[in-house]
Formats: C-alpha cells, sequence, structure tokens
C-alpha cells in the first residue's frame, strides 16, 4: 500500500500511524518534520503547484517502492501556512527488516527536499519576510542517493 497526500488540513499523526500500521509490518520508519520556531519564525507558508508536487511526491514513493522491499509507505506534505510546531511531513516506510524500511524513509526524506515542487517562505516576529534558498547541504544529501545507486530502482 503506497498513501502519497498532499493537504493544507493539519496532519493527524496518530490516526496515520494507526492506518499505516493496520497492515501489521514487520518493521516501520518514522520521520515527522515540523516547523521550527527559532530566530523569531512566526509562520512558515509553503506554496507548491498542485499537480507538479503530488506527482513529484508519487513519483519518488513509486522509486522507494522499486528500491526496497516495502510492505506500505506513507508520504503526506503540508501547504500553506503553518506555525512552529506544526507538522509539514510525515513519512513511514514498512518492510518485513529493519534496514529496508530506515533507508527508504531516509531517501525520501532526502529526496523530497531537492525533488519536488515546493516553495518555503519565512515570515518572523520583527516583520522580515523571505523566501527559502534551497541548501547545498540538501543537495549533497540527495546527490549522495545517485552515488550510491539510488537513482535507479533495484531489480
Amino acid at each position: 500500500m503506497i498513501r502519497v497526500a498532499v493537504q493544507v488540513a493539519a496532519i493527524d499523526v496518530a490516526a496515520e500511524f494507526d492506518r499505516h500500521d493496520a497492515g501489521g509490518h514487520g518493521a516501520s520508519a518514522s520521520f515527522i518534520g515540523r516547523v521550527r520556531g527559532d530566530d523569531g519564525l512566526v509562520e512558515l507558508f509553503l506554496d507548491h503547484h498542485p499537480e507538479m508536487t503530488e506527482a513529484g511526491l508519487a513519483e519518488l514513493a513509486r522509486h522507494a517502492a522499486a528500491r526496497w522491499c516495502l510492505s506500505a509507505l506513507t508520504l503526506i506534505h503540508r501547504v500553506g501556512a503553518m506555525g512552529p510546531g506544526d507538522t509539514i511531513v510525515l513519512v513511514i516506510a514498512s518492510s518485513p527488516h529493519r534496514a529496508e524500511a530506515l533507508a527508504a524513509n531516509e531517501f525520501l526524506i532526502d529526496r523530497l527536499k531537492t525533488d519536488v515542487m515546493l516553495w518555503k517562505r519565512e515570515s518572523f516576529a520583527d516583520g522580515r519576510a523571505a523566501w527559502v534558498e534551497q541548501r547545498e547541504s540538501d543537495q549533497d544529501r540527495a546527490a549522495r542517493w545517485a552515488a550510491e545507486g539510488g537513482d535507479a530502482p533495484r531489480t
């Protein structure tokens, strides 16, 4: 089961875990990304291209499922306005054994930051606002998967 969603509504993490874990998988690895509240950040706004963003997430999910032996995958990303502490992204990868689930989870987090069309604007308590540029460290982490054969599904 692969479940991908792009949504404005808050992610109900507990409900998503319940839905995902209904299959009784051997191992599950998860990642919950939240809005940081440092430097006086009051809002993170994620803009997106609805069709391209969902298609990009779905392609990453298919790629992970083809590369690793996954029994289930949940990939949910929020868009719109969020405040500090709000959940931005939830990834749950399950497989019969932990190594596959952990690797798929890490791949998805690394690659969605560079491969999916999302634009972030930060707004601060002092009135500053700026679009967030992609970091070199995000590019380096994503490139690591190509160096490890991560761009080609496992056969």
